[in-house]
């Protein structure tokens, strides 16, 4: 039963990875492909992941041995089916718990919308992703990055931070979270 578990483990990671891998993929190939096509991509590999979801979601309620294994795909699933996030690596950094390359993103981004290389909204999306996504890892915001999180917040956003905090507890998602990380660790290596 062990040796199941863990090659099914291992599928379960894989799919998670390849499904955010083909979301990257779109996000760096957008510009050469037409809106329709990017479009249809899109929304096909969303599809994918909220099937993902649900199967996970099945397994999940039918094995509780399963639960914390399989809970942080799901909050990394749900950030991207609920199109809360909207940037692959984002969901990437916060799935495998990586505060400090939160932090180095956003940086990198402050950087790139002073120089000019992104736009302002893009800036604003990713800058609030990053900062939800921190404030789900446990991390202490500055009370600048909170009011601007604050202001700035879209609504799919706040559906997906009092969703998460709803359906499972602070503890239970530290745990998923720190499972997730080594398990996408692991999938990768």
């Amino acid at each position: 039963m062990a040796s199941q578990t863990t090659i099914l483990k291992k599928k379960i990671e894989e799919q998670l990875v390849r499904l955010l891998q083909q979301l990257q993929d779109l996000q760096d190939e957008r510009d050469s492909l037409d809106e329709s096509e990017y479009e249809e991509m899109y929304n096909d590999t969303v599809q994918q992941l909220s099937e993902f979801r649900d199967q996970l979601n099945k397994m999940v309620s039918g094995d509780m041995t399963l639960v914390s294994e399989f809970g942080s795909v799901q909050l990394a699933i749900q950030a991207a089916v609920s199109k809360a996030f909207q940037t692959p690596e984002v969901i990437k950094l916060f799935a495998k718990k990586e505060p400090g390359q939160l932090r180095n993103r956003l940086a990198g981004l402050q950087r790139d919308v002073k120089l000019g290389k992104v736009s302002q909204s893009a800036y604003q999306q990713q800058a609030i992703e990053i900062l939800t996504a921190l404030k789900k890892l446990g991390e202490t915001v500055t009370p600048e990055e909170q009011n601007y999180l604050s202001s700035h917040m879209t609504q799919q956003m706040k559906n997906f931070e009092s969703a998460t905090n709803a359906s499972i507890g602070q503890d239970t998602q530290e745990k998923l979270r720190n499972l997730a990380a080594k398990k996408i660790q692991n999938a990768q290596n």
